[in-house]
């Protein structure tokens, strides 16, 4: 899960999942920590052991998920009218099989929860306060969905210019018919690794590991500048160059490191020109659309 933040009125809020197709979940510890810094959970337990809360969060599953049981539900709504009654999002969860809440551990750990719920949790602490997460959170999801619009995302054309030849020099020279489909995979996806440590002196998973990322979406080089991928699509052919001339793969790593700590050097000197290429490629993209 991609991890991203917004900023309710001064407020850090974290944010992660795909905030563009509606399938994001937001903080409920960093919202709570509004009404109470020092303690958030126990404004979260306040607030699930309400039946308006539970009725709504049982409603919620009902719509969207099929795996929802309903008689644990009706157990926690009849059992939230006692004063001695507690919920825990983890009881919750464990309870009912719900998606809508979620506890996470690690660097990014807490209790999120799908934005519907979410922005209902957060009227329930303040009105106003909801208003201010809303709005950020409306300007992160505009965001992201320019970042990923095919017709302007300058860096996903540039990625794909050299990716063939790169290739098919990995598939004539290093795939043999006596690899299993798994050994094939790993090869390629090695060599895609060669590249990433020679540009970002790490790789994928290295990166996915860092930014708690489950899965193989986003990807390193989403993130990538257009100078690094300028110098990528350079990489691209040297390293397909290299593996047809049989240069091990300890001794290309070197190669392709050396030539993009350098070409970067360059291209950071050149910006008017990085401009230049940034303009025309959105006009031609723009012009194909």
């Amino acid at each position: 899960m991609k991890n991203m933040k917004i900023d309710a009125n001064g407020t850090e809020i974290r944010v992660i999942g795909d905030v563009v197709h509606e399938d994001a979940f937001i903080s409920l510890t960093d919202i709570a920590k509004y009404k109470n810094p020092d303690n958030a959970y126990i404004v979260i337990a306040n607030w699930m052991r309400n039946y308006s809360t539970i009725s709504f969060l049982g409603l919620w599953e009902q719509i969207h998920n099929p795996d929802f049981k309903p008689i644990e539900f009706d157990r926690f709504k009849t059992a939230s009218g006692d004063n001695s009654f507690v919920l825990t999002p983890q009881q919750w969860i464990k309870s009912t099989d719900a998606i809508g809440i979620i506890s996470k551990s690690g660097r990014y750990g807490g209790t999120y929860a799908h934005t519907d719920i979410a922005f209902e949790f957060a009227s329930w602490i303040s009105p106003e306060f909801k208003l201010y997460i809303i709005k950020d959170y409306q300007r992160l999801k505009k965001d992201e969905a320019n970042r990923l619009a095919v017709g302007w995302d300058v860096k996903r054309e540039l990625s794909k210019i050299n990716y063939r030849i790169h290739t098919d020099a990995v598939k004539e020279f290093l795939i043999t018919p006596t690899l299993s489909p798994q050994e094939m995979a790993y090869t390629y996806a090695s060599e895609a690794d060669i590249l990433n440590m020679a540009l970002f002196g790490k790789t994928a998973s290295q990166w996915r590991s860092e930014k708690e990322i489950t899965g193989k979406t986003p990807n390193i080089r989403d993130f990538a500048s257009v100078e690094e991928l300028v110098v990528l699509i350079n990489l691209e052919d040297t390293n397909a160059d290299l593996i047809r001339q049989e240069v091990p793969q300890i001794e290309r790593l070197k190669i392709l490191r050396q030539k993009a700590y350098r070409q970067l050097q360059i291209l950071k000197k050149n910006t008017e020109s990085i401009q230049k290429l940034k303009k025309n490629l959105n006009q031609n993209l723009i012009e194909t659309i």
